[in-house]
């Protein structure tokens, strides 16, 4: 049976060869045939664009430019050319895209955004929800994941916003009480971001290795930094260069971190040395490190721009308000201790007529009445610093407590 039709098949398929080879001969022939038209095709290029140009394709008679000579237009054609330009620009000018206002990055730097700048869209543009893969998260850092995507955990921008605003208010209430402001950040591209940041602030920049003891064991690493007596202008005031010279270093008031996972070291000697600290906290760092977390993207150069700009806008807006309150006679900061003034003719008249232009000023404008809502917000501040302070848990990691040596 088998072989039976294996036979009928190739038997089948002899009888239909021929006609299926006169078929594609026919297809063929077909394909190169070409239908006599009875008109000529065009041979050079002056004739195709004379036929062209018979068909109303062209807009310029082909005799006229080979055998009339050339002439200049008339102030009628070119009306009528400047019209139909414009009838094409009306009829074309809703095609294409809109052009709205894109990304420029030098503007992160040159015009850095406020605290009121914050917005979900600004931190979702500048990639601030990435985080890393759920294999490296650390999980104190639950709160602050909104889910997960494709293996990569997503942070709360909500959160980060929140977080983002009170670590700007407390730049802002630093730089309000004269205090320093350090910002680091030790990353490749961070250093601009940095710098910037502490212009803005009128604080301290740091964009490479820190020096370990410098906090801790400052007096013999920065014993020999030269350090200068300002008065609540920001002015230099001279005679105090001999009593500063066995004054102990200058320590941070507050420690901006934009990289706490290579700055632990940083991180730690603040913590022994009860310095407030605010740091960028990814997915994978410990948030505990921090004593005021921002969890969004450490990896990000836009992110970190971002932060940096409110932080350093931040610090701007309380400079500017100790400069003001400093105008009008009232001082935000305590004065430091220790310092003796030398009493001498010329420095009895100098001070004399500091106290005269002061008293004229202060007599010129009207006086300062403090509302009880400052003085309850000011007291508020102050609490909350002294139990930061006070408060030994960021002094922890790992549940293991710091032994500290006498």
């Amino acid at each position: 049976m088998a072989a039976s039709s294996t036979m009928l098949i190739r038997h089948l398929v002899a009888r239909r060869a021929p006609a299926l080879a006169r078929r594609s001969l026919q297809r063929r022939c077909y394909s190169t045939h070409t239908p006599d038209t009875g008109e000529d095709l065009p041979q050079t290029f002056a004739q195709k664009w004379q036929r062209e140009w018979a068909s109303g394709v062209g807009l310029d008679s082909p005799v006229a430019a080979t055998e009339a000579p050339a002439t200049a237009p008339s102030p009628a054609g070119l009306a009528e050319q400047y019209h139909a330009h414009k009838q094409q620009s009306q009829r074309l000018n809703s095609l294409g895209a809109v052009v709205e206002p894109h990304y420029q990055p030098h503007t992160l730097l040159t015009n850095p955004p406020s605290p009121a700048d914050v917005t979900l869209e600004l931190l979702l543009a500048s990639e601030a929800h990435q985080g890393h893969a759920t294999s490296l998260w650390n999980p104190a850092n639950a709160r602050y994941i909104h889910g997960i995507r494709q293996g990569i955990h997503v942070i709360s921008l909500e959160v980060t916003a929140a977080h983002l605003r009170r670590a700007a208010k407390v730049v802002q209430e630093v730089s309000r009480r004269g205090g320093i402001v350090l910002f680091v950040g030790t990353r490749d591209g961070q250093d601009r971001a940095v710098s910037r940041a502490a212009e803005l602030a009128k604080g301290y920049h740091l964009f490479e290795r820190w020096i370990p003891g410098s906090i801790t064991n400052g007096q013999q690493i920065l014993g020999r930094c030269k350090t200068k007596v300002v008065n609540e202008h920001d002015k230099h005031v001279s005679g105090f260069e001999e009593q500063l010279y066995d004054r102990p270093v200058l320590r941070p008031d507050l420690v901006v971190c934009l990289n706490p996972l290579e700055n632990y070291v940083l991180l730690h000697e603040c913590a022994l040395n009860n310095i407030p600290t605010i740091g960028v906290i990814d997915t994978n760092a410990d948030p505990t490190w921090v004593t005021y977390p921002v969890p969004a993207n450490d990896d990000s150069l836009r992110c970190i721009q971002v932060i940096a700009g409110v932080l350093g806008r931040a610090g701007e807006a309380g400079q500017k308000q100790r400069l003001a309150a400093a105008a009008r006679g009232r001082i935000t900061y305590r004065p430091a201790q220790g310092l003796m003034v030398f009493e001498t003719e010329d420095g009895d008249r100098e001070v004399a007529q500091a106290k005269s232009e002061a008293e004229a000023v202060v007599a010129a404008r009207m006086p300062e009445v403090v509302s009880g809502a400052e003085v309850d917000a000011d007291a508020e501040f102050s609490r909350h610093l002294d139990e930061v302070r006070d408060r030994e848990d960021h002094r922890q990691k790992g549940g293991r407590r710091i032994k500290f040596s006498d």
